[in-house]
Formats: C-alpha cells, structure tokens, sequence
C-alpha cells in the first residue's frame, strides 16, 4: 500500500474544472449574505521556483511586473465592489497566498493593504482574520512591522528544512540560519498565530535530520507546524531531475515526526497540522463557506459554484494565464470553473470534515442532506471494519492508523466522474496519475 495517493485539501480538484459559459458573479451574489465569508488574493510572484513546486508562482518577476499585476487586482476589485455593494457583503476573513506575497515591496505591501479596506466590505476592526503567507528571504523587520500594523492575525512560513543540504535539494534559496532568524523575527512580534512549514520525504533526509528540524521548529514555541510529504508532481523540476518519493521512507519519517510533536504537546488535527496546546478542537461545520479570490491562481467557493483560472504549473504556463488575466475586461465573468452537483456536495462535506478531527458530524450530515452518511457512503462502514475509522460519540472519526493513512483514503471519495475528469487533464499534459477511483455512489 503507497500511503500517498493524493493531498485532498480540497474537493474537486482544479484538474476536474472546465469553460464555463454563462456564468456571471452577479448571479451568486446570494451566497454571500449573512457575513462569514473569505477573501483570497493570490500572489504568484516568488524568488525562485522551488524544485517541487506545482502550485500558480512565477520566479524573478521585476517591479513592473507586480506593479501590472497590482493594477490589475484593482480593477478587478473595482468590478467586484460595483456587483456586492448594493447586497452589503462582508467579509470576516482576508487571506493572502502565494506564492510568495512579501515578495512585494514594503510600499506594494501598503498598497495592498489598503486595497482590502477601499474596495471591500470588512467586518470591523478585532472581527476580521488576516492570514497570510511568507518565506524566510523575505521576512524583514520593515515588513513584519507592515504586517502588525495592518493588524494581521496568522503568518504563515514556509520553511521546510533547517539542514542546508535539503534546502539545497529542494531549491529553497534561505539557508538554515536565515531560516531561524526569521522565525524568531516573527515570534518576537506577538502575532496571533505563526505556522511553520516542515517537509519531509526529501532525498537523503533521514530520521534523524528530519526530526532535528522538528525540534528545532519545536524550540521557538510556534502555534502550528504542519508536516508536508514531498509530492513529486508533473511540470516541476524535481520530476525532471528524476526524483520519486520513496513512499515507505517517507510514511517512517512522518510517524516519527507526529509523534515528537505529539510527546512536546502539539495536538494532531490533521494528517499535517499539528497545534500547540492539547485542549480538545471545537467542532465547526465547513466545506460550504464561501470564499472569494482576487488574482490569478486564487480558487473561489460560492455555493455549488468554484471557479479560477485554468491550472497551470511550468513556468511558460504560468506566465500565459497572468497575462490572460492582466489583460482581462470583465472580470465578474466567470469562464472556468465546476459546478457542484448534489452529490458532489454531499462527497465535499464528507472529505472536509472527515479528514480532520474531530471529524464528521452524523447527525449534522443528516439535516443538511436528509440522509445517512454511512448509507450515502457504504466505504465509511469498510474504513471502520478495517481499524481506519471508528464512532466516538456524535462523530464519525478517523482512528490515529486511518488519519495516518488521509492521503490513502481520501482519494478513495472521488467520484467517477471527477477522477474522469482528473485523467484527461492529466493525458493532455503528460502525467499518469496514481490516484484511486472514487467509489460508486452505492456500493
């Protein structure tokens, strides 16, 4: 069994989204009233393209680049705010992926700031989450100060590694000691919340290089560490290079890493995130919250509606779909994108909730969906017949063995007809992926 099929951090994939034609933002301007919803912006720009990377980034961009890309984030925001102005939408939180968004200058980090409170609705000062995302070449005092006087609430870093030699390997640019410097730059700064990257699964990573970065990432008393395997995916250079993960290896160096963060009181939430502090996680129902992007790369939820611009990962692609979108006219057009069946739906609730503790809420499910989990999804009853899951009070939960396994798992709930659509996307850009089919709606 390769315990890592795929990363279901969200459902469907964007590989599963195709034109749409018809499809306006004004439409689905209903989704977002009552508040509680999310704005995204992506910014793609990055240092360089890190040898593993398939997320939307491009690498050694100039000012005037960002500066076209900026412009062009405005007057999408300008659009945005004549279509959900007359319906008052707010927001309650503003996140900013990448990426690497302190990749901007400190007066292009400014701007950006104020752009969120010229052209959107915000929930007032105290009431609004500000994440966002950084790298440590990039984490200055300048503009760590930018950042808490723009009030954000979570900083997340992408460190990786503290060992020399697996940054080298990964085509990170910060060294190990840059990287503590900016850690500790961040942790001085009060910040609500600082996450920490860690990778593991590296070529010639062992368990011990691996767990002296842990502890190391352990020693500054983060909020969050979150454990990534290394995914080889097509179009990133590692592929190129021939590197394959080595699934067994990396399985061993995750459970040994789980389990110091859980001996130095991290709480495991998630295959990947791990929370200091062992109080018990307040249960919270999501995967029907609705969430906006800015940008190109950025990924929106309204309703049974996602919608981004196409997937593209090398660089030539990249850089094709950002000049799509700084060219663009209308963008309150949606042309691309997934429209969520009923029983899409139902599979999103599934994989959203069950994937991380405390898990899926049966009784929730049913008065949502008038039905029984377990009756919907008969391979809930096979995961619990095997030790993967099991009923503790309300919930239908994945053991310690089957949320070890989330990545053998989840891809076991796509649908046919998603993981169709995955498969062409997949021959039309090379890639044979090893994905399992999702089951049949009844098994």
């Amino acid at each position: 069994m390769n315990p890592y099929i795929q990363y279901m951090y969200s459902y469907p994939h964007k590989t599963a989204y195709r034109a749409l034609e018809g499809v306006t933002l004004g439409a689905y301007t209903s989704c977002l009233g009552g508040g509680g919803n999310s704005l995204y912006l992506h910014i793609p720009f990055c240092q360089t393209k890190c040898g593993y990377c398939n997320l939307f980034s491009v690498a050694g961009q100039g000012e005037d680049a960002v500066e076209a890309y900026l412009r062009a984030v405005e007057r999408q925001s300008g659009q945005y705010r004549e279509v959900l102005e007359p319906a008052q939408v707010s927001f309650s939180q503003v996140i900013i992926g990448g990426g690497t968004p302190l990749y901007l200058s400190e007066r292009q980090m400014s701007r950006m700031f104020d752009g969120f409170h010229k052209y959107f609705r915000l929930e007032g000062a105290g009431k609004t989450d500000l994440v966002i995302e950084t790298a440590p070449n990039q984490t200055t005092g300048e503009k760590v100060r930018i950042l808490k006087q723009a009030g954000v609430t979570r900083v997340s870093m992408g460190i990786q590694s503290f060992s020399d030699r697996e940054l080298a390997v990964l085509g990170r640019k910060h060294d190990g000691r840059r990287a503590a410097q900016a850690l500790s730059l961040l942790m001085s700064a009060d910040f609500r919340c600082v996450n920490v990257d860690l990778i593991y699964g590296i070529p010639g990573q062992t368990v011990e290089s691996l767990l002296a970065s842990v502890k190391q990432a352990v020693s500054f008393q983060p909020d969050e560490i979150f454990l990534y395997p290394l995914y080889v995916k097509h179009g990133v250079r590692m592929e190129r290079q021939g590197v394959v993960m080595d699934g067994a290896l990396a399985f061993t160096l995750y459970q040994a890493a789980a389990e110091v963060l859980r001996e130095a009181g991290f709480r495991q939430d998630s295959m990947r995130r791990f929370v200091r502090g062992r109080d018990t996680r307040n249960w919270s129902e999501c995967g029907f919250g609705n969430s906006l992007a800015l940008g190109c790369g950025g990924r929106s939820y309204l309703g049974n509606l996602h919608f981004c611009s196409p997937y593209a990962i090398t660089a030539r692609d990249c850089l094709a779909e950002l000049s799509g979108y700084e060219q663009t006219t209308d963008y309150t057009e949606i042309t691309h994108g997934f429209l969520l069946s009923e029983e899409e739906m139902r599979r999103r609730y599934v994989i959203r909730h069950l994937l991380i503790r405390p898990g899926l809420c049966l009784e929730a499910y049913k008065e949502r969906f008038g039905s029984r989990a377990t009756e919907d999804f008969p391979l809930l009853l096979q995961w619990k017949d095997r030790g993967f899951a099991e009923v503790q009070g309300a919930f239908f939960t994945l053991t310690q063995t089957g949320l070890d396994l989330s990545d053998y798992l989840g891809p076991q709930l796509i649908s046919p007809q998603v993981g169709q659509a995955m498969r062409e996307w997949e021959a039309c850009h090379g890639q044979t992926h090893d994905f399992i089919q999702g089951q049949p709606e009844k098994l």
